[in-house]
């Protein structure tokens, strides 16, 4: 848990959580932050099994699941080619893309946005507001809604400091849904309604943000399995293992699949062990099932 992205902080709650569940299920655990020489700690514990509870960066892009892998470490979640894929938001879209399944109008831009920008929005027929966030970070952090020009730029200039690749696409409006996957099934599906302008960073974590959930989410039965079915596809594509979450936007009757996220959090907020819970499945029923899952070679 821990480790140095920008989800460090979260990364100890998911940690925190999953493992006091474990230690009340007979569990011997040790808990390490991933950072600095962890690696040489790692060697040092010679865990029976990794249950990994990093967000973001190395934590769930495939570079942690390579260390683990050639130290022959059974962990939990995606492998290193699901977690690289999803973590993506290009290549993922891509795959999505090919298998007929909806994503928002996008293209990417490099550093320099002067005339890419321009030439790239009217080709794409994209309209203000969009949406401009990082090719690869969670949590929603980076994200923007820019109405206009203006606020394009001002916020571009945030971002284009830390991050080499920027993804901008339509803003779609409409009920924001997210599907819990654990396996190969679809739990369910919940709906947030956040007070705030979207669910960001602060929506995500923060109890005084107040965010309304919806579980189940208010889609008619049809529209509900088509979404289970959605996330289930998205998850069997990139070749996830484990529990996922994949992240849409239903607007005019019609799901956009935004990403599939492969570490997704375990907080007392968090979606997954909510969507869990209301399948009757409890907190350390749900964190025992991932380590019973856990394996090399994912």
């Amino acid at each position: 848990m821990g480790g140095l992205s920008g989800e460090r902080k979260i990364s100890f709650l998911t940690g925190k959580a999953c493992s006091k569940a474990l230690k009340k299920k007979g569990y011997k655990i040790k808990e390490l932050d991933a950072k600095g020489y962890f690696v040489d700690q790692l060697k040092k514990i010679k865990p029976k099994l990794v249950f990994n509870a990093l967000h973001g960066k190395y934590g769930e892009d495939g570079f942690v699941q390579s260390i683990l892998e050639s130290l022959k470490i059974p962990y939990t979640h995606s492998g290193v080619f699901s977690s690289s894929l999803a973590m993506d938001k290009e290549l993922s879209r891509l795959v999505f893309k090919k298998n007929k399944i909806n994503v928002p109008k996008y293209f990417l831009l490099q550093k320099d946005y002067k005339w890419e920008f321009d030439r790239k929005i009217k080709n794409k027929k994209i309209k203000f507001p969009i949406v401009i966030k990082p090719i690869n970070e969670g949590s929603s952090l980076g994200v923007f809604i820019c109405k206009n020009r203006t606020q394009f730029i001002k916020n571009y200039k945030k971002l284009k400091n830390e991050y080499d690749r920027i993804l901008v696409e339509e803003y779609i409006p409409g009920k924001e849904i997210q599907v819990a996957v654990m396996g190969n099934k679809a739990l369910g599906a919940i709906e947030l309604v956040p007070r705030r302008e979207f669910y960001d960073y602060t929506a995500k974590y923060s109890a005084s943000a107040k965010t309304k959930h919806i579980m189940p989410a208010s889609l008619s039965q049809k529209k509900y399995k088509e979404v289970l079915t959605l996330a289930r596809k998205a998850h069997k594509l990139l070749g996830c293992r484990g529990v996922t979450r994949s992240d849409f936007r239903f607007s005019q009757n019609k799901f956009y699949l935004l990403e599939t996220n492969t570490q997704p959090g375990m907080t007392k907020l968090s979606l997954v062990p909510e969507i869990a819970n209301y399948c009757g499945i409890k907190f350390e029923d749900l964190v025992i099932w991932m380590v019973k899952d856990a394996s090399c070679n994912r």
